[in-house]
């Protein structure tokens, strides 16, 4: 393989519990909607947009398309409250610059606003010559394909030749739909079991142990 295309939320920063707060705030403040915290946790990595729907769906509640904005842009406000400087999860900075240090191609590919990404990349050390592709750049974001397929074409390696990182059953339908390689990490919460029924070829505890495995995954 030649290149890696890594999510962001649960897969190189420590957000996800977050997202979920977030999302039950938003609910409770705009729909004074009660949604279980579990409910909310297998939908993180989704289309914000498409979460709120489907999560109104599950609870007997239609959520315009309009609302489904509100509840986002709502989220996006709440997390920055809840979570205004959040970490890297363990290895992820020593990972990514290891890719650097080895010229491993790669990118990222996250289901985030491009107003939401100077934190992350910032705590992640990014490079401004890293390819970063996020919603704002794709007509739809996962569990649709475009992001992964998005960051591929800027990276000039074919989908084929690339593995895809993350830690949602959401990044391996989008991986499997875009003709990736999937890589599953446990750092979003998901068992080794859920990530590999969802078509992970891999599945690592975080970015510490998938660094120190790079050569399962056929990076010399």
């Amino acid at each position: 393989m030649k290149a890696l295309i890594f999510d962001l939320d649960g897969t190189l920063i420590d957000t996800v519990y977050a997202q979920v707060l977030a999302w039950q705030k938003s609910f409770a403040t705009l729909e004074h909607l009660t949604v279980p915290a579990w409910c909310l946790h297998q939908k993180i990595g989704l289309d914000g947009k498409l979460l709120a729907i489907a999560t109104g769906a599950e609870l007997a509640r239609k959520i315009s398309s309009k609302r489904a904005d509100d509840l986002d842009r709502k989220h996006s406000e709440l997390m920055k409250e809840i979570l205004p400087h959040p970490d890297a999860l363990p290895g992820a900075i020593e990972l990514l610059a290891e890719l650097r240090k080895r010229k491993v191609p790669h990118g990222i590919a996250t289901s985030s606003t491009r107003k939401g990404l100077t934190g992350p990349i910032k705590i992640l050390g990014i490079p401004k010559d890293i390819v970063v592709i996020c919603s704002d750049d794709v007509e739809d974001a996962k569990p649709e394909p475009d992001l992964f397929v998005r960051c591929s074409q800027r990276l000039e390696i074919s989908p084929r030749d690339c593995f895809a990182v993350g830690d949602s059953i959401w990044d391996m339908l989008a991986a499997k739909r875009a003709g990736m390689l999937s890589v599953g990490l446990l750092s979003g919460g998901l068992t080794e079991q859920t990530l590999a029924q969802a078509g992970a070829y891999r599945v690592y505890r975080d970015p510490s142990q998938m660094n120190q495995k790079l050569f399962e995954l056929g990076i010399g």
